[in-house]
């Protein structure tokens, strides 16, 4: 594998894989929308993308070998935007892609993550689809970090358990499938165990020297609150449906996909936690 352009790559995920895939040896461009406010490692090339203009596509995918795909969060049309740049990909010669898709999409085949995957596997481009549960950093530089700042985490989430995974364990295992070559597989990857929010407040209390507490709402009241802050109906009622899985326990599966990939245990919440503490500070 010489080169991978790795899309997303101004995210909380996209930035961990391109650190990663430097560290590992492998060329790299970084996409991004806007290239005036991208930043990446020396030795990175920043090329423009977006989704929603089909005309970056080519430029971007030119002497690429392979693919990180990622699609916008909570896009409930992302169908429409990736499926157009996995044919793009092969009509360039692009060996090899590795897609994220989401923990437990392959149950409900209407979902927009299982359409791409679905449309992945039926290009004849070699592929790997990874489905990492609800990421870590979600608390630390994603929407719930201004909530753990303030000591309250509101969501409508019940007592439901999830197995959190760190991006770091996610772009190790980006990592090792282009470099192993792990063609036509599939990897479920959580973290190693399944925590509630109650419990996950209880280790940030304890990482942080102050106290954070879980206020569990009713679903109604969260998306309203998501409403309020500026988001769009359609991600609305996608983060609507994301945490009524929570509440029905479907996100508190363990596997050990992640150490099978990768060869090292993921990452405790306990660990990032700690490692995580001046975010909240």
């Amino acid at each position: 594998m010489n080169t991978v352009l790795v899309t997303g790559a101004t995210g909380s995920l996209g930035r961990a894989v391109v650190i990663t895939l430097c560290a590992k040896g492998l060329k790299v461009k970084a996409a991004a929308r806007n290239l005036a406010k991208a930043a990446f490692p020396a030795g990175v090339e920043a090329v423009k993308f977006d989704y929603q203009d089909p005309g970056t596509f080519e430029a971007a995918l030119r002497d690429v070998e392979g693919l990180f795909l990622l699609a916008p969060p909570l896009e409930p049309d992302a169908p429409a935007k990736l499926n157009p740049v996995i044919d793009k990909a092969k009509a360039t010669g692009v060996k090899h892609i590795v897609f994220i898709s989401a923990f437990g999409v392959d149950a409900v085949e209407q979902a927009p993550l299982r359409r791409i995957e679905r449309h992945l596997m039926a290009s004849d481009i070699n592929y790997t689809i990874l489905r990492p549960n609800f990421f870590m950093e979600n608390f630390s530089t994603g929407f719930l970090a201004p909530m753990v700042k303030q000591g309250g985490i509101y969501l409508a989430a019940g007592d439901g358990k999830t197995s959190f995974i760190s991006v770091t364990d996610i772009a190790e295992a980006v990592a090792s499938a282009f470099q192993k070559g792990l063609f036509g597989k599939e990897y479920n990857l959580t973290g190693p165990e399944g925590l509630d929010h109650t419990t996950a407040a209880g280790i940030l209390s304890k990482a942080t020297g102050k106290t954070v507490t879980y206020h569990p709402l009713a679903e109604e009241a969260m998306l309203k609150g998501m409403r309020d802050n500026g988001l769009p109906e359609s991600a609305v009622q996608y983060a609507g449906v994301l945490y009524g899985a929570v509440r029905a326990g479907y996100a508190a599966a363990v596997t050990e996909d992640a150490e099978i990939v990768t060869g090292r245990k993921p990452m405790t919440f306990d660990a990032f936690a700690r490692q995580s503490a001046a975010a909240w500070a």
